[in-house]
């Protein structure tokens, strides 16, 4: 299976190249975030889809949307992947993959009681907040979640530790909210917020609660942080920013605030089709970025459309390079080296195999 890394734009070079021919176009040039689209969780958890399709057949069951886009859900269905919200859709003895986004302990207690086989794809960096809310838990103290009500990591992090986790969306709620103890405090983030504003609410429960205890390393994902640095990037030398992702995806929405928070104008589109020409009228420079579970494929067709459009060329800008990746989950790696398909299916899914598998 083809790598979902960030396709070459040698191709796009090139046609933009005939572009530039075109007097009677406005002159326009495109800043490419590097790094954008996937990162190594989301790469992992939609490989982990497919593997189990491979491996034990259709219907694969998936616990909420593996990942927030659209495209990639609709892919995987078209495979036999079955997305459900809730345990009990789920035949008895069935497979199902648990999302990148984690699921809190009643979901799991949930499939066991169904007999379920369970995968689970939580990125690795979502599974470090979960033993983080399990530690604060045990050391007593009440745990303040930095996230957004309603995302499907907040749910699954806050069902750690319900009895002694409060959510905190924002610099207000920071101001106001309490604790029954406010010398045993601990705080914790999802992983895909804006840095800049969780600094800001962080600022704020440490002035509060001057004895509050955070984890060891910060929870915002390095895909995030790296996503967040090209926008700030770019941003000031750019007329426009076009984020590409799904309404739902979060750190797809943040990407467009952190270039909004530069004055810059921003819009977060879900494919090419959403453009509307009248956004880049007469501008000079538009940068083109995507959030960390988009599929590449979809920010070279925003490119192909720039290009109808007047774009007269593209120009990288990179802040970081990633090479992180995380391994299969262990059930499946098991699966996998007693199926007998070892050599055939390593060929495709080989870049999450752990060392011991080759």
């Amino acid at each position: 299976m083809a790598s979902r890394r960030d396709s070459p734009v040698c191709a796009v070079r090139r046609r933009w190249g005939r572009v530039s021919e075109r007097g009677s176009l406005p002159v326009m040039e495109v800043l490419l975030a590097q790094p954008r689209g996937y990162c190594a969780g989301v790469d992992r958890a939609i490989d982990v889809v497919d593997l189990a399709i491979d491996l034990y057949g259709a219907p694969v069951y998936v616990r909420h949307e593996i990942v927030h886009n659209r495209f990639v859900v609709e892919s995987l269905r078209e495979r036999g992947a079955i997305f459900v919200e809730e345990i009990s859709e789920i035949p008895e003895g069935a497979t199902v993959v648990f999302s990148a986004h984690g699921v809190s302990p009643a979901v799991r207690d949930d499939a066991r009681a169904r007999s379920l086989r369970t995968i689970d794809a939580t990125c690795p960096l979502v599974t470090k907040v979960h033993l983080e809310a399990l530690r604060f838990a045990k050391q007593d103290r009440w745990i303040l979640l930095v996230g957004h009500a309603g995302h499907a990591e907040v749910e699954g992090t806050m069902g750690e530790a319900p009895d002694r986790m409060i959510l905190v969306q924002s610099v207000e709620e920071a101001e106001r909210v309490t604790v029954p103890d406010p010398e045993r405090v601990g705080y914790l983030t999802q992983t895909t917020l804006s840095v800049d504003e969780t600094m800001e609410i962080l600022a704020v429960l440490r002035r509060r609660f001057p004895k509050i205890k955070g984890p060891p390393r910060e929870d915002i994902c390095y895909a995030t942080q790296n996503r967040q640095n090209a926008v700030k990037e770019m941003a000031g030398a750019c007329d426009l920013v076009l984020v590409v992702g799904s309404p739902s995806s979060s750190n797809s929405n943040r990407l467009a605030e952190v270039a909004r928070s530069f004055g810059v104008e921003a819009y977060r589109i879900e494919s090419a089709t959403e453009l509307d020409p009248a956004w880049i009228g007469g501008k000079r420079r538009v940068g083109v970025t995507s959030g960390a579970s988009t599929p590449e494929r979809l920010v070279q067709e925003l490119l192909v459309r720039l290009q109808e459009l007047g774009a007269a060329s593209v120009r990288p800008v990179e802040v970081t390079k990633e090479d992180l990746v995380f391994h299969m989950p262990s059930s499946l790696a098991r699966d996998l080296l007693e199926s007998g398909r070892q050599e055939e299916l390593l060929s495709r899914y080989g870049r999450m195999v752990r060392p011991s598998l080759t």
